[in-house]
């Protein structure tokens, strides 16, 4: 390893890595292999392994770009410490501006220029969507993608596609049932942005109020990702009087509704969602006076909280973060979702061995159990079965106080 810190003992430290959560899941090192590459799959040789991903470097949702850059940086560390198994991961990310269309122009050359073993960690429901169809009838992995929309749990049609992110439904009720414990009898307002993401967060948002009738939906505005803001649609649901709020909106909107809403006097309980929630991307933009009292989901840890000063994990995070990142902000939670996808896209593909076959390498994707990863909060698993793609089904309710998220509750396991 080339870079050093006096805390860190590189050697343990990678070794660390590769075992977390052995215990639960049956993961252990394996010892590098003799290459077979003839046998194994496109992308694959005696000294690489070549995997695809598209981001949003640009455009409306570029916030989102640093999880494509994070796993980048994640796999140069790992490249730096001896690669898997004796091979160097050739992870190559290209922009998509967020734009189907563009997507696709750009999978088609990972797959069938670039020669990908695998699609890995792009970023976006409506892109992903664009390329799933295509991605499994060629029977190329699509794995660990940045998405919980509901059409990529679906291993029966879709088997190629795996997500690393909780159900988008399941987040949307999760929010129904706090409302409805806390609020029962509140006036509700909806924005969200009318594509796959927005409907799926808010169709299971819906789904649970209507198992009680006391809690009502009275205002409801979507907007397009080329919208140059929602200061309309905020201006409208704030008439509506709602007492609550549900902010969907993706980081750039979501910090526009919330600077919006308190300009306008309208102090409703706003609950954003957990992709939105960063400090710097979102709620800095929007004015952190503005943001007090707000609520969200997590179900990560907070490199930039006071708890995580504690964890051992602390050091080594913030030395790769240092070396491999240092443009980005640690409090950004696209850096640590990219991160922690990333990380266990090394586990699977560690457990392959020498079989980098894409054939294995869904096995081994789809045989996870109980993975806990250091930046996942203690207590959340991650499993994924050739039956059940879930992953994550565990979140916790977070509130800001101006300054930091707090917990607030236990754990809940939807």
């Amino acid at each position: 390893m080339t870079v050093k810190h006096d805390k860190i003992n590189p050697a343990l430290s990678r070794r660390r890595l590769l075992q977390l959560g052995t215990a639960a899941t049956g993961l252990v090192l394996m010892k590098p292999f003799v290459a077979r590459a003839q046998e194994n799959g496109p992308g694959v040789t005696a000294t690489e392994i070549k995997l695809g991903q598209t981001g949003p470097y640009s455009g409306s949702a570029s916030a989102y770009g640093v999880q494509a850059k994070s796993s980048v940086a994640y796999f140069n560390w790992v490249n730096d410490n001896g690669g898997i198994n004796g091979r160097k991961v050739n992870l190559i990310s290209l922009d998509d501006g967020y734009s189907p269309p563009k997507t696709v122009e750009q999978t088609r050359k990972l797959v069938e220029q670039e020669n990908v073993l695998a699609m890995f960690g792009s970023v976006g429901t409506p892109t992903n969507t664009a390329v799933q169809k295509y991605l499994n009838q060629r029977k190329v992995p699509q794995l660990f993608i940045g998405s919980g929309a509901s059409q990529f749990f679906d291993p029966e049609h879709m088997p190629m596609t795996i997500p690393w992110q909780p159900n988008y439904a399941l987040e949307g009720s999760v929010w129904a049932a706090h409302i409805l414990a806390n609020f029962p009898n509140a006036k509700i307002a909806l924005l969200y942005p009318n594509d796959d993401f927005g409907r799926a967060n808010i169709n299971g948002f819906k789904e649970k109020l209507a198992t009680q009738s006391a809690a009502t939906i009275v205002a409801e505005q979507t907007y397009e990702s080329s919208d140059p803001s929602v200061d309309p649609q905020i201006i409208t649901l704030a008439t509506s009087q709602a007492d609550v709020f549900i902010n969907m909106g993706t980081p750039k909107f979501a910090s526009q509704a919330i600077r919006k809403a308190a300009e306008l006097g309208w102090t409703p309980t706003q609950y954003v969602h957990s992709g939105s929630n960063s400090i710097d991307v979102v709620l800095k933009p929007a004015g952190l006076e503005k943001c007090k009292g707000l609520l969200s989901l997590a179900f990560m840890k907070d490199p930039a909280g006071e708890a995580f000063k504690s964890d051992p994990f602390h050091d080594e995070y913030l030395a790769w973060h240092a070396k491999y990142l240092p443009d980005s902000n640690i409090s950004d939670t696209a850096v640590t979702f990219g991160y922690i996808r990333a990380q266990t896209m090394h586990q699977v593909l560690e457990r392959c061995g020498d079989d980098l076959t894409r054939e294995n390498l869904m096995a081994k994707a789809t045989s996870i159990t109980d993975l806990q990863l250091p930046l996942i909060l203690d207590g959340i698993l991650f499993n994924v079965t050739p039956t059940d793609y879930s992953g994550v089904r565990s979140f916790q309710t977070i509130e800001f106080d101006g300054d930091h998220w707090v917990p607030k509750g236990d754990v809940v396991k939807v």
